[in-house]
């Protein structure tokens, strides 16, 4: 799905090298191997404790305006992690494995994701198999019982088998489908928005499993609170550009819809004559007529978005036949997503729902695709970084080694300007992908800015697939998604203590763009909205650059009638001479240009994240400064009060890069490539820095391993300033102790 598009949009090739010169410098820093025991011992850093088990015990998970609230009326925010494929199938003492590791590190949901046509039973794609499922009923049985909530993204393109085939309109067409992600081969996806008889194995196989009982709880899983949510489909919809070529190999499909869109044309005009002097005989092809029922309406994000972006180039209407074509996509989609929740509803189900989490190109088919979403339930986004040769391997080559901090709300937190009024958001797949040497930054932006001052409502990160922390810098299993990695996880106890008290706070609706669904029909959307998407990573843009996003709130609207989105002032918050963007509610700052740093000053955390080399960063009563080109330093409220004047015990957690031993990477010009890979132990950089801390009480620092358990080494402390010395010291994990 790889796009080019003319786009307002961030100059990353002019902000590449920023970041490249900053290279380790193996003579003066001995590199550290990561060697934790992977212990569920709590220590300092664990968070079972905080997890309300067990989970269900507010009720349902609904949406209440754009919050998540328990029937009880208590609020909730996810801060959680996928497992995937066939994990949600392993035996009961791994099971217990992943439950206590995650456990530990305050995971509180997980999504389960494309899991279901590993279970397939009796060569029918509704049903699963019993033995599989009892193994899932364990696992969910044991997360609930820990307080994690659990959802099921189940459904990633619907495999049929032998025994659905005689409800099918077609299906050797559907069996026999390729497409360029083999794991798709053989599904209904993408034509699953406008076939009644592929929607119905979808919503049979949801609802069979929604009746199912767990007898590890006595419960359906329609009856059942600690099923957070459903999603209808994972990454999929009707204006997604694959379809054209499913729709080449499946005649049957294409004939249908070419006939649903002749009489949604038949409605709407009512004649050929009317017809052909609304889209312009030049628009549709000889063959097509009304009468014979086979106009085509060209479902395809990139065509749609393309016209978009020339008409408002060229300052014109959008052509007529584009319009209806989006349109009649979008009413399908609708109707597809409608008919699926009457169904899942019927059963009880009383949680959020979810239709789907992906992209329709930029502009007016975007929006539609959001308002589709919109209509059934809570928003879901997903979004990637970095990378490099190896795609979803990692392997020798070009690295993209840009990091997130050089151009603010550039990367991952762009998806955010898909935050709609009166909607939950979740981002439900997220990463920055190694080889990119700057990931440690991505989950401290997402928890500050994205759950906080942005209020999202829950995020998941992509993936774990182990009941520990990998031994190398890439996922032993999942390639460059790596949610088990230091640099990923290894910051969980800081970041979800973050959350959880709701350290930083939410910030104001600055301004809404507003959205009046009938107007899209004649072209006007109020606003621009570019979208650039790769594979799995997007950027956006438009009337609402992404940098707002570091000041404030600036959701979609849908209105009750048209009006303009003009583009705002925020030079009280934007000082783009000093080139930084600081929040409305005063908590955070992103220097970017020269200085490519965030801080955070709030009173339960404190803490810089980026390139901050000598820089003296003060904020309130502590002072941090590091002599590394790139780290993270996050000191945080070990308890659940959220108040570093008040408590006894602050945690603070520093990294920066991560290697495999032999790792090389080579850089020349604005280039960036991995050379070799390396192979275990996986080795830290480590982090020196200079923390002065005004405190009225004396206080001690203890250095915790890396299961975050003191040790019997403490750090020399002199008028209440203390150095963190990681190439001593050896940890990422520091415990200040007040006397």
């Amino acid at each position: 799905m790889k796009q080019k598009r003319w786009l307002f949009i961030f100059s990353f090739s002019l902000l590449v090298t920023q970041v490249l010169a900053q290279q380790p410098d193996a003579n003066r820093l001995r590199w550290f191997p990561f060697t934790p025991a992977n212990t569920v011992e709590s220590g300092v850093i664990g968070m079972q404790s905080w997890l309300d088990a067990p989970a269900g015990r507010h009720g349902f998970v609904q949406m209440e305006g754009d919050k998540l609230v328990f029937e009880d009326g208590k609020t909730v925010k996810f801060w959680g992690t996928n497992i995937c494929s066939q994990l949600p199938f392993i035996d009961g003492e791994r099971v217990d494995s992943f439950v206590n590791f995650v456990a530990k590190y305050g995971v509180n949901a997980v999504r389960f994701h494309k899991f279901s046509w590993y279970a397939y039973h009796n060569n029918r794609s509704t049903e699963l198999d019993p033995k599989k499922f009892k193994r899932f009923d364990y696992f969910q049985a044991q997360l609930r019982s820990k307080g994690i909530y659990y959802g099921w993204s189940h459904i990633y393109g619907h495999r049929v088998l032998s025994q659905d085939s005689s409800r099918l309109l077609a299906y050797s067409e559907i069996k026999n489908l390729t497409y360029p992600w083999s794991h798709l081969n053989g599904s209904t996806s993408s034509l699953v928005n406008f076939a009644p008889d592929l929607q119905q194995l979808s919503i049979d196989l949801t609802v069979n499993m929604l009746n199912h009982v767990n007898p590890y709880t006595g419960l359906r899983y329609a009856d059942d609170p600690a099923l957070a949510f459903i999603e209808f489909q994972n990454e999929d919809n009707i204006f997604w550009s694959a379809i054209g070529q499913s729709l080449k190999q499946a005649p049957t499909y294409r004939k249908l819809l070419c006939s649903q869109f002749s009489q949604w044309l038949k409605n709407k005009y009512g004649s050929q004559e009317k017809f052909e002097t609304a889209w312009g005989k030049d628009h549709i092809p000889a063959e097509e007529t009304l009468q014979h029922r086979n106009i085509f309406p060209d479902p395809n994000h990139n065509l749609f978005s393309v016209e978009y972006e020339t008409a408002m180039k060229e300052g014109r209407q959008m052509a007529t036949h584009v319009l209806d074509k989006m349109r009649f996509l979008y009413e399908k989609q609708v109707e597809f997503y409608k008919k699926f929740e009457a169904a899942v509803r019927a059963t009880g189900y009383k949680g959020v729902l979810v239709g789907s989490c992906w992209q329709a190109g930029s502009g007016i088919s975007h929006v539609y695709n959001l308002h589709a979403d919109y209509q059934v339930g809570m928003i879901d986004r997903h979004n990637y970084f970095g990378g490099g040769a190896g795609g979803h391997r990692i392997q020798e080559g070009e690295v993209k080694n840009v990091s997130q901090l050089s151009q603010p709300v550039s990367g991952l937190l762009s998806a955010g300007l898909q935050d709609v009024i009166n909607r939950p958001f979740s981002f439900s797949e997220w990463m920055s992908l190694v080889p990119n040497e700057w990931t440690a930054e991505a989950a401290p932006l997402i928890a500050i800015y994205g759950m906080g001052l942005q209020g999202w409502d829950a995020s998941f990160s992509f993936a774990t697939d182990m009941p520990r922390f990998s031994t190398v810098l890439q996922s032993e299993a999942h390639g460059v998604y790596n949610a088990t990695s230091p640099l990923h996880m290894g910051l969980y106890p800081a970041l979800a203590r973050m959350v959880y008290r709701g350290d930083v706070r939410e910030g104001p609706v600055m301004a809404t763009r507003k959205v009046h669904v009938p107007s899209m029909a004649e072209g006007k959307l109020g606003f621009t909205e570019w979208v650039e998407q790769g594979y799995d990573d997007k950027r956006f843009s438009g009337t609402i650059p992404p940098e707002m996003l570091a000041i404030g709130r600036f959701p979609i609207q849908f209105a009750n009638e048209f009006s303009t989105t003009e583009p705002i002032d925020m030079s009280d918050y934007w000082h783009r001479n000093s080139q930084a963007i600081t929040s409305a509610t005063g908590e955070l700052q992103w220097n970017y240009g020269t200085k490519k740093y965030v801080t955070i000053n709030t009173s339960g955390t404190k803490g810089v994240v980026g390139f901050a080399k000598n820089e003296s960063v003060t904020l309130d009563d502590w002072q941090v400064r590091t002599e590394n080109p790139f780290a993270i330093v996050l000191i945080t409220d070990v308890s659940h009060q959220g108040n570093l004047q008040r408590t006894d015990s602050i945690l603070v957690t520093t990294v920066a890069r991560a290697r495999n031993t032999g790792m090389e990477y080579t850089y020349a010009n604005d280039s960036t490539a991995l050379k070799s890979i390396g192979e275990a132990q996986l080795l830290l950089e480590p982090v020196k820095a200079t923390i002065t801390a005004n405190q009225k009480k004396d206080f001690e620092v203890i250095v915790l391993d890396h299961d975050g358990r003191p040790t019997s080494s403490k750090v020399p402390v002199k008028e209440g300033q203390f150095q963190l010395d990681g190439e001593k010291y050896q940890t990422m994990y520091y415990l200040v102790v007040r006397k």
